[in-house]
């Protein structure tokens, strides 16, 4: 059964596929280069989201597609009901809301989905600005790390996501008539979109980097013959040795400075380095979620758990500055107890699972949208090792509304596919 009873012809024609394709083009093309700029298409997806309730198309949803309905769903419930009842006022409800608000867009991706040239130009114009502000911030202008017009840690982050969305869009370049072109084009933003990374200075995004290789591996290694293979992993190797024996990137001193925090977290001489102070935080929300392992603190019990930890002598009085516990995970756990901490994993595990069942496909251009998913997933579990990036706003849109964006147009493209 076809999931729309629009016309294929009619959907590909249509005006409103037109605006989510401009829409989603801007959620890449912007999103690092202009402030707030990962907003614009998310919002523009929203608002155009409201013509299903006049146009009314018949979306005949799988159980596949309730189980992502349900995971941002869960999300948004257990984020409003701790804002209730810690006390957090609306301020509480305003990133959690927006997993909610993120599922008519999906509709909306799904009824007329973007043209897929659109999708991934975005992504690698937005990869290569971003890259190239970067460039500019580290080089010209001498700043120590590339923040763009967000914190420094999203900002990087951000740009390395934009670029490894460009390495998943080769499968699709590689079915065009432009090929070559395509091909270059996505490889540039990948490129540059890593190339902001390293000049950010984030380290959090380069750990998880070899994980990006495999999954790339299982979406396409199969393919490829083994010539091909051995000379892209020498490829990274030699990229990756020059970004670290280049100093004018950063790396290096990044690095060192990492083990050199470890190393004084370890002897006690401070405990409030960019490592030790993580340390310290993941040691209190530990003793935090032994003491409430069931409901969580709240985030506002969260920091008062912390200062009484602090006036205990239990860790260092200098890490009260931060809000949350600088991993995902933990702070989840902190302030929403384990129920928040399953359902935190139910949002990056349950799209990952479905996208990765689309990897034994043979139709590239599908199967690069399931590639893009399951790196969505990875590179937020990686990021959110060392940051809780759901706390910040870029981190909420892009994660969102990327999801959805991924899994609507999947969706769609199988459909059409199976009424043809």
């Amino acid at each position: 059964m076809p999931i729309m009873t629009h016309s294929i012809t009619s959907v590909a024609s249509s005006p409103l596929r037109l605006y989510t394709s401009l829409a989603v083009f801007l959620l890449g093309a912007i999103a690092l280069i202009v402030p707030s700029g990962y907003s614009l298409g998310a919002v523009m997806l929203l608002l155009g989201s409201s013509v299903l309730l006049f146009k009314r198309p018949v979306l005949g949803l799988t159980r596949q597609d309730w189980l992502v309905i349900a995971a941002l769903s869960a999300y948004t419930a257990i984020g409003v009901f701790e804002a209730w009842w810690d006390g957090q006022g609306t301020s509480g409800i305003d990133k959690p809301i927006r997993f909610l608000l993120s599922v008519p867009a999906m509709l909306l991706v799904m009824a007329y989905p973007p043209r897929l040239a659109w999708m991934w130009s975005g992504l690698a114009i937005g990869a290569i600005g971003a890259g190239g502000w970067a460039s500019w911030q580290k080089l010209v202008e001498g700043a120590w790390r590339a923040s763009g017009h967000t914190h420094v840690i999203q900002f990087g982050n951000l740009s390395m996501l934009l670029g490894i969305f460009c390495l998943a869009g080769l499968g699709w370049a590689m079915e065009q008539p432009r090929r070559k072109a395509w091909l270059v084009f996505l490889l540039i933003g990948a490129l540059m979109g890593i190339l902001g990374s390293l000049f950010s200075g984030s380290r959090g995004g380069w750990i998880g980097f070899p994980f990006v290789l495999l999954v790339l591996y299982r979406g396409y290694g199969r393919e490829l013959p083994a010539l091909l293979k051995v000379g892209a992993v020498m490829a990274v190797l030699v990229m990756a040795s020059l970004a670290y024996a280049l100093p004018q990137t950063g790396v290096q001193s990044r690095v060192h400075q990492a083990f050199d925090d470890v190393s004084r977290y370890a002897s006690g001489e401070s405990q409030t380095s960019s490592v030790g102070a993580r340390f310290e935080m993941w040691k209190g929300a530990t003793q935090l979620i032994l003491e409430k392992p069931l409901t969580g603190w709240g985030d506002n019990g969260y920091e008062q758990g912390m200062q009484a930890l602090a006036e205990a002598g239990v860790i260092d009085s200098g890490v009260l500055r931060y809000g949350h516990a600088h991993n995902e995970f933990i702070d989840a756990f902190a302030k929403r107890g384990i129920i928040g901490l399953v359902v935190l994993l139910a949002l990056y595990l349950v799209p990952m699972k479905l996208f990765a069942k689309r990897f034994a496909t043979r139709d590239l251009q599908q199967r690069s949208l399931a590639v893009a998913g399951v790196l969505l997933s990875v590179a937020y579990i990686d990021f959110g090792l060392s940051q809780v990036f759901l706390a910040h706003n870029s981190g909420v849109m892009m994660f969102a509304f990327w999801l959805v964006v991924l899994y609507g147009t999947m969706r769609a493209h199988e459909s059409r596919k199976s009424s043809v």
